[in-house]
């Protein structure tokens, strides 16, 4: 039994691409970095040297749980330091991996759910017929549960991200800007229940979590304390919320801080929940309501 666990949203938040490091410093002031991606044979993605110590700590005590939007095969290319961990969270919560196999119930019970939301095939359809040539780049869809465009931000017509919310918010869908990406992703397909899933698998008594995004924000409220970087969807909109601390680093100088406090928090590790809500009643079979939260 693990009495705490650090959830945490990668991108963004404890790794940077090289546009996202942020290194507003000298050069000769910069951290060292450790590639921790690559992709088509060149890095892509980074933590600091610093970070990678808290990183592999935080892999060694079994307590951390990457929680990510990233597909099963994005995620795969991510070699953090230190042991895998027997939990991980990819796909928004569309898919539990328990020792890196997705967990074929978890992903069943998430697939029930969403008949509640408009098919994946009208949202994308709507995506792309609203969407210019001259700022989308790419579009597409993901382990065929959500969609999402890669646009020119510069380009980007100004309310074309409200409007296009507005317009899926009914349909049951949630819209999402992180980077160069637009996420459309069903609102039953949540980061928080498959982690709550996590925390009655493991019997941790204390969760802490750290994101930077509108999809982050379920799993962070859910949480005891946490961390948000002060970039990001979350630190643009100005979320805040009493038990999660707003760090003024923004950048891979953000992930080395949340690293850092995470380390020191499991450290000191257990205790009881500081803010534990009502229960959600489980499921027949024991396991936590994709979309739900059982604490």
């Amino acid at each position: 039994m693990t009495d705490a666990l650090f959830a945490s949203d990668l991108d963004r938040t404890l790794i940077y691409s090289a546009g996202a490091l942020a290194l507003d410093c000298p050069d000769a002031e910069a951290p060292r970095l450790l590639g921790v991606e690559t992709y088509r044979g060149a890095p892509l993605s980074y933590v600091t040297e610093a970070a990678a110590g808290h990183l592999a700590s935080l892999a060694a005590s079994g307590g951390f749980v990457p929680v990510t939007t990233r597909t099963r095969e994005q995620f795969a290319r991510v070699r953090l330091p230190g042991p895998a961990p027997r939990y991980a969270v990819c796909a928004n919560g569309g898919h539990l991996l328990v020792d890196g196999e997705s967990d074929p119930v978890w992903h069943a019970a998430v697939r029930g759910r969403l008949g509640d939301c408009a098919p994946l095939a009208e949202v994308r359809s709507r995506m792309l017929r609203d969407a210019g040539p001259d700022w989308l780049l790419k579009e597409r869809t993901a382990e065929d549960l959500f969609a999402y465009l890669v646009v020119d931000r510069a380009r980007l017509p100004a309310g074309w991200l409200d409007a296009f919310a507005g317009w899926a918010g009914p349909r049951g869908w949630g819209v999402s800007m992180q980077g160069r990406k637009v996420y459309a992703v069903p609102s039953v397909l949540t980061k928080e229940a498959a982690v709550a899933e996590v925390v009655r698998r493991s019997g941790a008594t204390l969760l802490h979590a750290a994101g930077d995004s509108l999809l982050d924000a379920g799993m962070l409220a859910a949480a005891d304390t946490g961390w948000r970087p002060g970039h990001g969807e979350l630190a643009d909109t100005g979320w805040r919320l009493p038990h999660i601390e707003a760090l003024p680093e923004r950048g891979v100088r953000a992930g080395e801080r949340i690293a850092a406090a995470a380390h020191e928090a499991l450290r000191g590790g257990g205790g009881a929940r500081m803010s534990a809500g009502a229960a959600s009643p489980l499921p027949a079979g024991g396991e936590a309501a994709p979309g739900s939260t059982p604490w």
